[in-house]
């Protein structure tokens, strides 16, 4: 078989955005598909302009900052989503239209409500406007481990007679097994003509925990290109990991002979990133960019490491970007140390920012001895938002105790000037966000509230991230303190911001998709 080229598409952006509280706006968007293009991503999907102005918007402005991966936009095959897609990529470098249509029977008569024939006029009309537009057409059959095979096989011919370059054979509800989905994939090969000539993609979701195990399965059978997402995000349990399908091609290349363009050291670069942006921070046991991805703490494990690391590591952290050491910068240290190391953990700094974070990095180091790399991630998320701040946090004081209310005085800034406002709490934090509430003018109900600690000790950084529903709307929102009610603050404060920044005019409502 050789060392064949696996295509990686990431779709971070587009089915990772669909997952609950991981929503982002256009800046958050542009920063991650810069960070996917530094990974080496091949395919970036950056989103499904016809859903909203805003996915619009996105994928305009990553087509025009991203010039060496394929930027793809989703659309249905309908005239009007083809159209749109085909417009938004009119700047991009290397576009591809990716028009989908459900397969399965369960979709074509409860959700469609269109016959298989129906759906094969459909396939082959969208297919064609899309190629009549764009030289890169990728055709998805939503649900296609659900659908008949012999029907697959009509399906597929026919996109490929109408001009896909892509055949998607997507697992949308994680609903097969590796040794099925391998044997779909060899039955098509089999009986489509043409086949041979396009490219088979697979996009398998995790409900069942297979996505990864199913995506080896199929580039196994002879698919040539996985649909992935950084950190496994995505709807309801998420798709298959973009870390973990890499790694595994790596490590295992002994029987997975295959090779890919990702730039493997950035890999940890990328999850930060992405943890960072949408406040979802990474479970500590997640393969490959957990926290105790690389921790041992057993005493057979620890002299094993000892004796020779491969005892109990099948790959080095610093093989995807993790540091061996976290310990970097101290109170003296200078800008320019602290530019390189934050350009390292994958955030040049222009001279505004870098100004921001040297202040708030100084303040930092006054009340810790040490700075780690997690701190400094935390000064990223807190501290260097792109979320226009309509209000900012100038000061606060709370106070709590065994037999008394808790009480809370907040201080805001905004261009109207600062405002104060007291409020009694269950709670010094509950306090804090209804002083919080009453200087806003906006009610929000809180649906969850995390916090853990970055970095050891008793100084060690406290990072809050919370999720806040306004008038039905839910938005995620982070803050990092060495006072955990302060990050409590700051985190409450960011989410009420984002619903601010949202207040626009409105875009059409989102379509639900599915891939």
């Amino acid at each position: 078989m050789g060392s064949e080229r696996i295509t990686i598409f990431d779709t971070t952006l587009r089915d990772g955005e669909q997952s609950p509280g991981c929503s982002m706006n256009l800046d958050e968007k542009l920063q991650m598909a810069l960070q996917l293009e530094a990974l080496g991503v091949d395919v970036i999907e950056a989103g499904f302009p016809v859903a909203s102005d805003d996915d619009f918007a996105a994928v305009r402005a990553i087509a025009k900052a991203c010039r060496k991966p394929v930027i793809a936009a989703l659309c249905r095959t309908l005239p009007r989503d083809i159209d749109r897609a085909w417009e938004a990529l009119q700047d991009a470098a290397h576009p591809r239209i990716h028009t989908f249509l459900a397969t399965s029977d369960i979709h074509l008569s409860h959700k469609l409500q269109k016959t298989r024939a129906e759906a094969l006029d459909m396939i082959r009309d969208g297919v064609r406007r899309a190629r009549a537009l764009c030289q890169d057409v990728e055709f998805s059959a939503e649900d296609a481990t659900r659908s008949d095979w012999d029907f697959l096989v009509q399906v597929f011919t026919v996109a490929i007679e109408a001009g896909a370059t892509v055949l998607n054979v997507p697992d949308t509800v994680g609903y097969t097994v590796p040794e099925e989905y391998g044997k779909l994939i060899t039955y098509l090969r089999e009986r489509v003509p043409g086949i041979a000539g396009v490219t088979i993609s697979v996009h398998c979701h995790n409900d069942l925990g297979l996505a990864v195990a199913n995506s080896l399965a199929a580039i196994s059978a002879g698919a040539r290109q996985v649909e992935c997402t950084v950190n496994g995000i995505g709807e309801r349990a998420g798709n298959a990991a973009l870390e973990e399908v890499v790694m595994a091609l790596s490590v295992r290349r002994d029987v997975l002979p295959y090779t890919t363009g990702v730039n493997r050291e950035a890999i940890y670069r990328a999850s930060q990133t992405l943890a960072n942006i949408t406040g979802h921070e990474v479970q500590p046991n997640k393969a490959i960019v957990g926290r105790n991805a690389f921790a041992h703490e057993s005493g057979i494990h620890q002299h094993g490491m000892l004796s020779h690391r491969c005892t109990y590591e099948i790959m080095t952290p610093e093989s995807v970007g993790v540091r061996s050491t976290n310990l970097v910068l101290g109170k003296h240290s200078g800008r320019h140390a602290l530019a390189k190391r934050f350009e390292e953990l994958g955030y040049p700094l222009g001279r505004t920012e870098l100004d921001k974070a040297y202040k708030l990095f100084t303040k930092l180091s006054d009340q810790k001895k040490e700075i780690f790399d997690e701190d400094l991630l935390a000064i990223v998320r807190d501290g260097l938002t792109h979320i226009p701040e309509a209000y900012k946090l100038r000061a606060l004081q709370a106070t709590a105790g065994t037999s008394m209310f808790a009480t809370a005085l907040v201080t805001l800034a905004s261009d109207d000037g600062e405002m104060t406002e007291t409020a009694l709490g269950d709670g010094p934090v509950n306090a804090v966000f209804a002083a919080v509430d009453k200087l806003t003018g906006l009610n929000g109900r809180l649906v969850d509230f995390r916090i853990h600690s970055i970095t050891g000790g008793a100084d060690a950084v406290g990072e809050v991230f919370v999720q806040v529903e306004f008038d039905g709307v839910i938005q995620g929102g982070k803050g990092a303190s060495t006072d955990v009610v302060e990050a409590s603050a700051r985190a409450y404060l960011n989410a009420t911001n984002k619903v601010l920044f949202a207040q626009r005019p409105p875009a059409p409502a989102p379509i639900e998709t599915r891939c």
